[in-house]
């Protein structure tokens, strides 16, 4: 069974780049805009080896299909798009995440790992009944965990998770060092330190805890969450603000909910891009301003350098 589909996120769909016309949108699943191609020079200057843990590869469209059971259609951004936006942003390491759209087909994205080299690490999503042998393999090609979204699906079940199923993969990666990345609203899950209190890997969190921000950081959901930092056992991407802030860029509501999450446990905090920036659904940012707000987000330098370069080389072992 695939992990997606025991949280309903992907209905039908296993592997899927055969399974349909290669550019035909799937019932509901509108067109995303593409990332400005373009990026610019951030005014911030990043330190040497800084990570960007959150990005896809999408396409070529014509030589992978995506899943019929996606909710969005991105258009192809290629892994020479995302390379010329970290260089312009001086980003030398990278973590690619499986999109949701690939359902467990992480062929587009080892491969891009695999041209990329050793400076790309990868999140995968898999089956709940993966071999031994596949996750060696896994492994050995640089993916140092497994995704789980429950936002990104058709018929969601808010605040819910099927634990048990959870449990028994996490059991099974944990001897390769692995974490477990959740796509969650934080907010929805107000006994989430408990729930995940002797849970057998590490979890990951991104967009902040992906809480609205007019929620304010005293949520349950969001208290609990920096319990779990507290106690080491979470780790949070500040990632994609524009899903999480009522604001227009710079976004300067999201920085109550960076400075909270950074007071609850600097060692446990990543910074992504979440290039290409699927179903954002405000004007498409630039990434060098998106780079700009880390300005906010974490003040002082050297613990930036402990969020960019420290902090992933620790989780994805770079």
């Amino acid at each position: 069974m695939v992990v997606q589909r025991c949280c309903d996120m992907l209905a039908d769909a296993k592997s899927s780049r055969h399974f349909m016309p290669m550019n035909t949108p799937a019932q509901g699943a509108p067109p995303c805009a593409p990332p400005d191609f373009h990026p610019r020079k951030p005014r911030l200057t990043l330190p040497a080896l800084a990570c960007d843990t959150h990005a896809h590869i999408l396409g070529p469209i014509a030589q992978y299909a995506y899943s019929p059971a996606r909710v969005y259609t991105p258009p192809d951004c290629l892994l020479a798009d995302y390379r010329q936006m970290l260089a312009t942003l001086g980003v030398e390491r990278a973590v690619l995440v499986q999109p949701s759209v690939y359902g467990s087909d992480n062929t587009v994205m080892l491969a891009a790992m695999r041209e990329a080299g050793r400076a790309f690490r990868g999140v995968a999503v898999v089956e709940s009944d993966i071999s031994h042998g596949e996750l060696a393999r896994l492994n050995k090609a640089g993916v140092r965990g497994v995704r789980v979204n429950i936002v990104d699906v058709k018929d969601r079940r808010p605040g819910t998770l099927p634990m048990a199923e959870l449990s028994a993969l996490a059991r099974r990666i944990a001897p390769l060092g692995w974490h477990m990345e959740f796509l969650m609203h934080c907010d929805e899950f107000p006994d989430m330190d408990r729930t995940f209190a002797d849970f057998p890997v590490d979890i990951v969190l991104g967009h902040l805890g992906y809480m609205n921000t007019s929620k304010v950081v005293d949520n349950p959901g969001f208290q609990a969450l920096l319990r779990l930092m507290q106690s080491g056992k979470a780790w949070v991407k500040f990632t994609g603000p524009y899903r999480i802030s009522t604001q227009p860029l710079p976004h300067a509501d999201t920085n109550a909910c960076a400075h909270a999450l950074i007071a609850a446990n600097p060692r446990r905090v990543l910074w992504g891009s979440d290039w290409p920036h699927v179903m954002v659904k405000s004007a498409m940012p630039n990434d060098g301003d998106l780079c700009d707000l880390l300005s906010a987000w974490i003040p002082d330098a050297a613990v930036r350098e402990q969020v960019l370069v420290r902090n992933p080389a620790q989780l994805y072992g770079f």
